[in-house]
């Protein structure tokens, strides 16, 4: 068990958002036609992995290092800064209804909307008390998720931008210049798509090339347009990258370009579902990958920005790895050993890719990339 005298950072979590539901499917596909109902399970949006996630930290006293905390949901005034009240209103309308999909992607049942504020209602006061110099370090889950959510449109189980959403909070507070990495393994397309062309927000995607959302999105031409040109970064991986890809990538492409860029304070959106066993990703990722990816960038923040860091825990949709994950990336902000042992990492380091594949994308992301030695 942890010691109560380790460092403190901010906890916010929303126990209500494990009540939202995308309806009945198989995986991402909706019940019907062809597609028998599941026994059990169901949408990959499951509440599980989130849920589990809460349940290990309280077992394995990593609270210990957190003040635990439950924001509420987040103002229409502050939702404003980002949506237009017309795609409030009608999100609401639908979910008033007993819900519906506005987008293929993005179904809800009745009563998401409510939820989906609780949602980003924990993003926002996560952010906002890293902003206010309440805190260095905060963490917060979310569910919905928010970074495939356009202003105007929900995608990809994201109904409002959560982060994003905080992000222009943030502002509101001082912290003018901020730096977004999203390390989910679907490209943050939402996220991207708020800051296109604002030279205010650095925006940072590291995602499985051509997995979500289908086609090309995410590629390394996008760099942002008028003002906000070279202002987005992305960093497109070939499938089957695992610890020594993302670790290089992250290290000599993504940290120099937010160093470069001086933000007032970072966010990281963590999404969990570039680990070894998604349904959802081919990727190779453990939890040891996420520990060692969040105390590189909490060590940049510590130098670049006064240590002000947030992480709002996103996607992720293996019941049984995401806990063990994002225990590991808590136990990382909050500069603590993980007291938890990683059981999938026998079958995971045995999973990872050889040096020949690991010298060909390296080589690769240095054509596309500025790299950094």
């Amino acid at each position: 068990m942890l010691a109560a005298t380790a460092t403190r950072s901010a906890f916010y979590f929303h126990e209500q958002t494990l009540w939202f539901s995308a309806g009945q499917s198989a995986l991402v596909v909706p019940v019907g036609g062809w597609v028998q109902p599941p026994a059990s399970g169901g949408h990959a949006d499951s509440p599980e992995p989130k849920s589990r996630t809460v349940s290990l930290a309280s077992v394995s006293g990593l609270f210990n290092a957190y003040d635990r905390k439950v924001a509420p949901a987040a103002p229409r005034e502050a939702l404003l800064a980002i949506h237009p009240a017309s795609y409030l209103d009608r999100l609401k309308a639908a979910s008033d209804a007993g819900g519906g999909a506005l987008h293929p992607t993005a179904p809800f049942a009745g009563g998401s909307y409510e939820i989906a504020l609780l949602s980003a209602g924990q993003a926002l006061a996560a952010v906002t008390d890293v902003a206010g110099g309440g805190r260095r370090r905060a963490y917060a889950i979310t569910r919905p998720s928010g970074h495939h959510c356009l202003p105007d449109t929900p995608m990809g189980f994201c109904l409002l931008a959560n982060v994003a959403v905080a992000v222009r909070a943030a502002q509101a507070k001082g912290r003018k210049r901020i730096a977004v990495i999203d390390w989910d393994v679907h490209h943050g397309n939402g996220t991207e798509a708020c800051f296109y062309d604002d030279p205010s927000v650095l925006t940072v995607s590291i995602h499985q090339e051509g997995c979500f959302p289908p086609g090309r999105s995410g590629g390394v031409e996008s760099r942002g347009t008028g003002a906000g040109e070279g202002f987005n970064l992305n960093v497109p991986l070939w499938p089957g990258s695992g610890h020594a890809v993302y670790m290089a990538a992250l290290e000599h492409i993504v940290l120099p370009a937010v160093a470069d860029f001086a933000p007032d304070m970072i966010v990281v959106v963590n999404g969990l579902d570039a680990n070894a066993v998604d349904p959802l990703a081919r990727m190779l990722l453990h939890a040891g990958s996420y520990k060692a990816m969040t105390e590189a960038v909490s060590k940049l923040a510590d130098a670049v920005c006064e240590g002000r860091l947030a992480v709002v825990q996103e996607g992720g949709y293996s019941d049984a790895y995401v806990p063990f994950c994002a225990h590991a990336v808590m136990a990382g902000l909050a500069g603590v050993s993980d007291p938890v042992d990683d059981p999938f990492m026998g079958i995971v380091a045995a999973q990872q890719p050889g040096a020949d594949f690991n010298a060909a994308h390296i080589a690769a992301l240095k054509r596309h990339h500025s790299w950094r030695d």
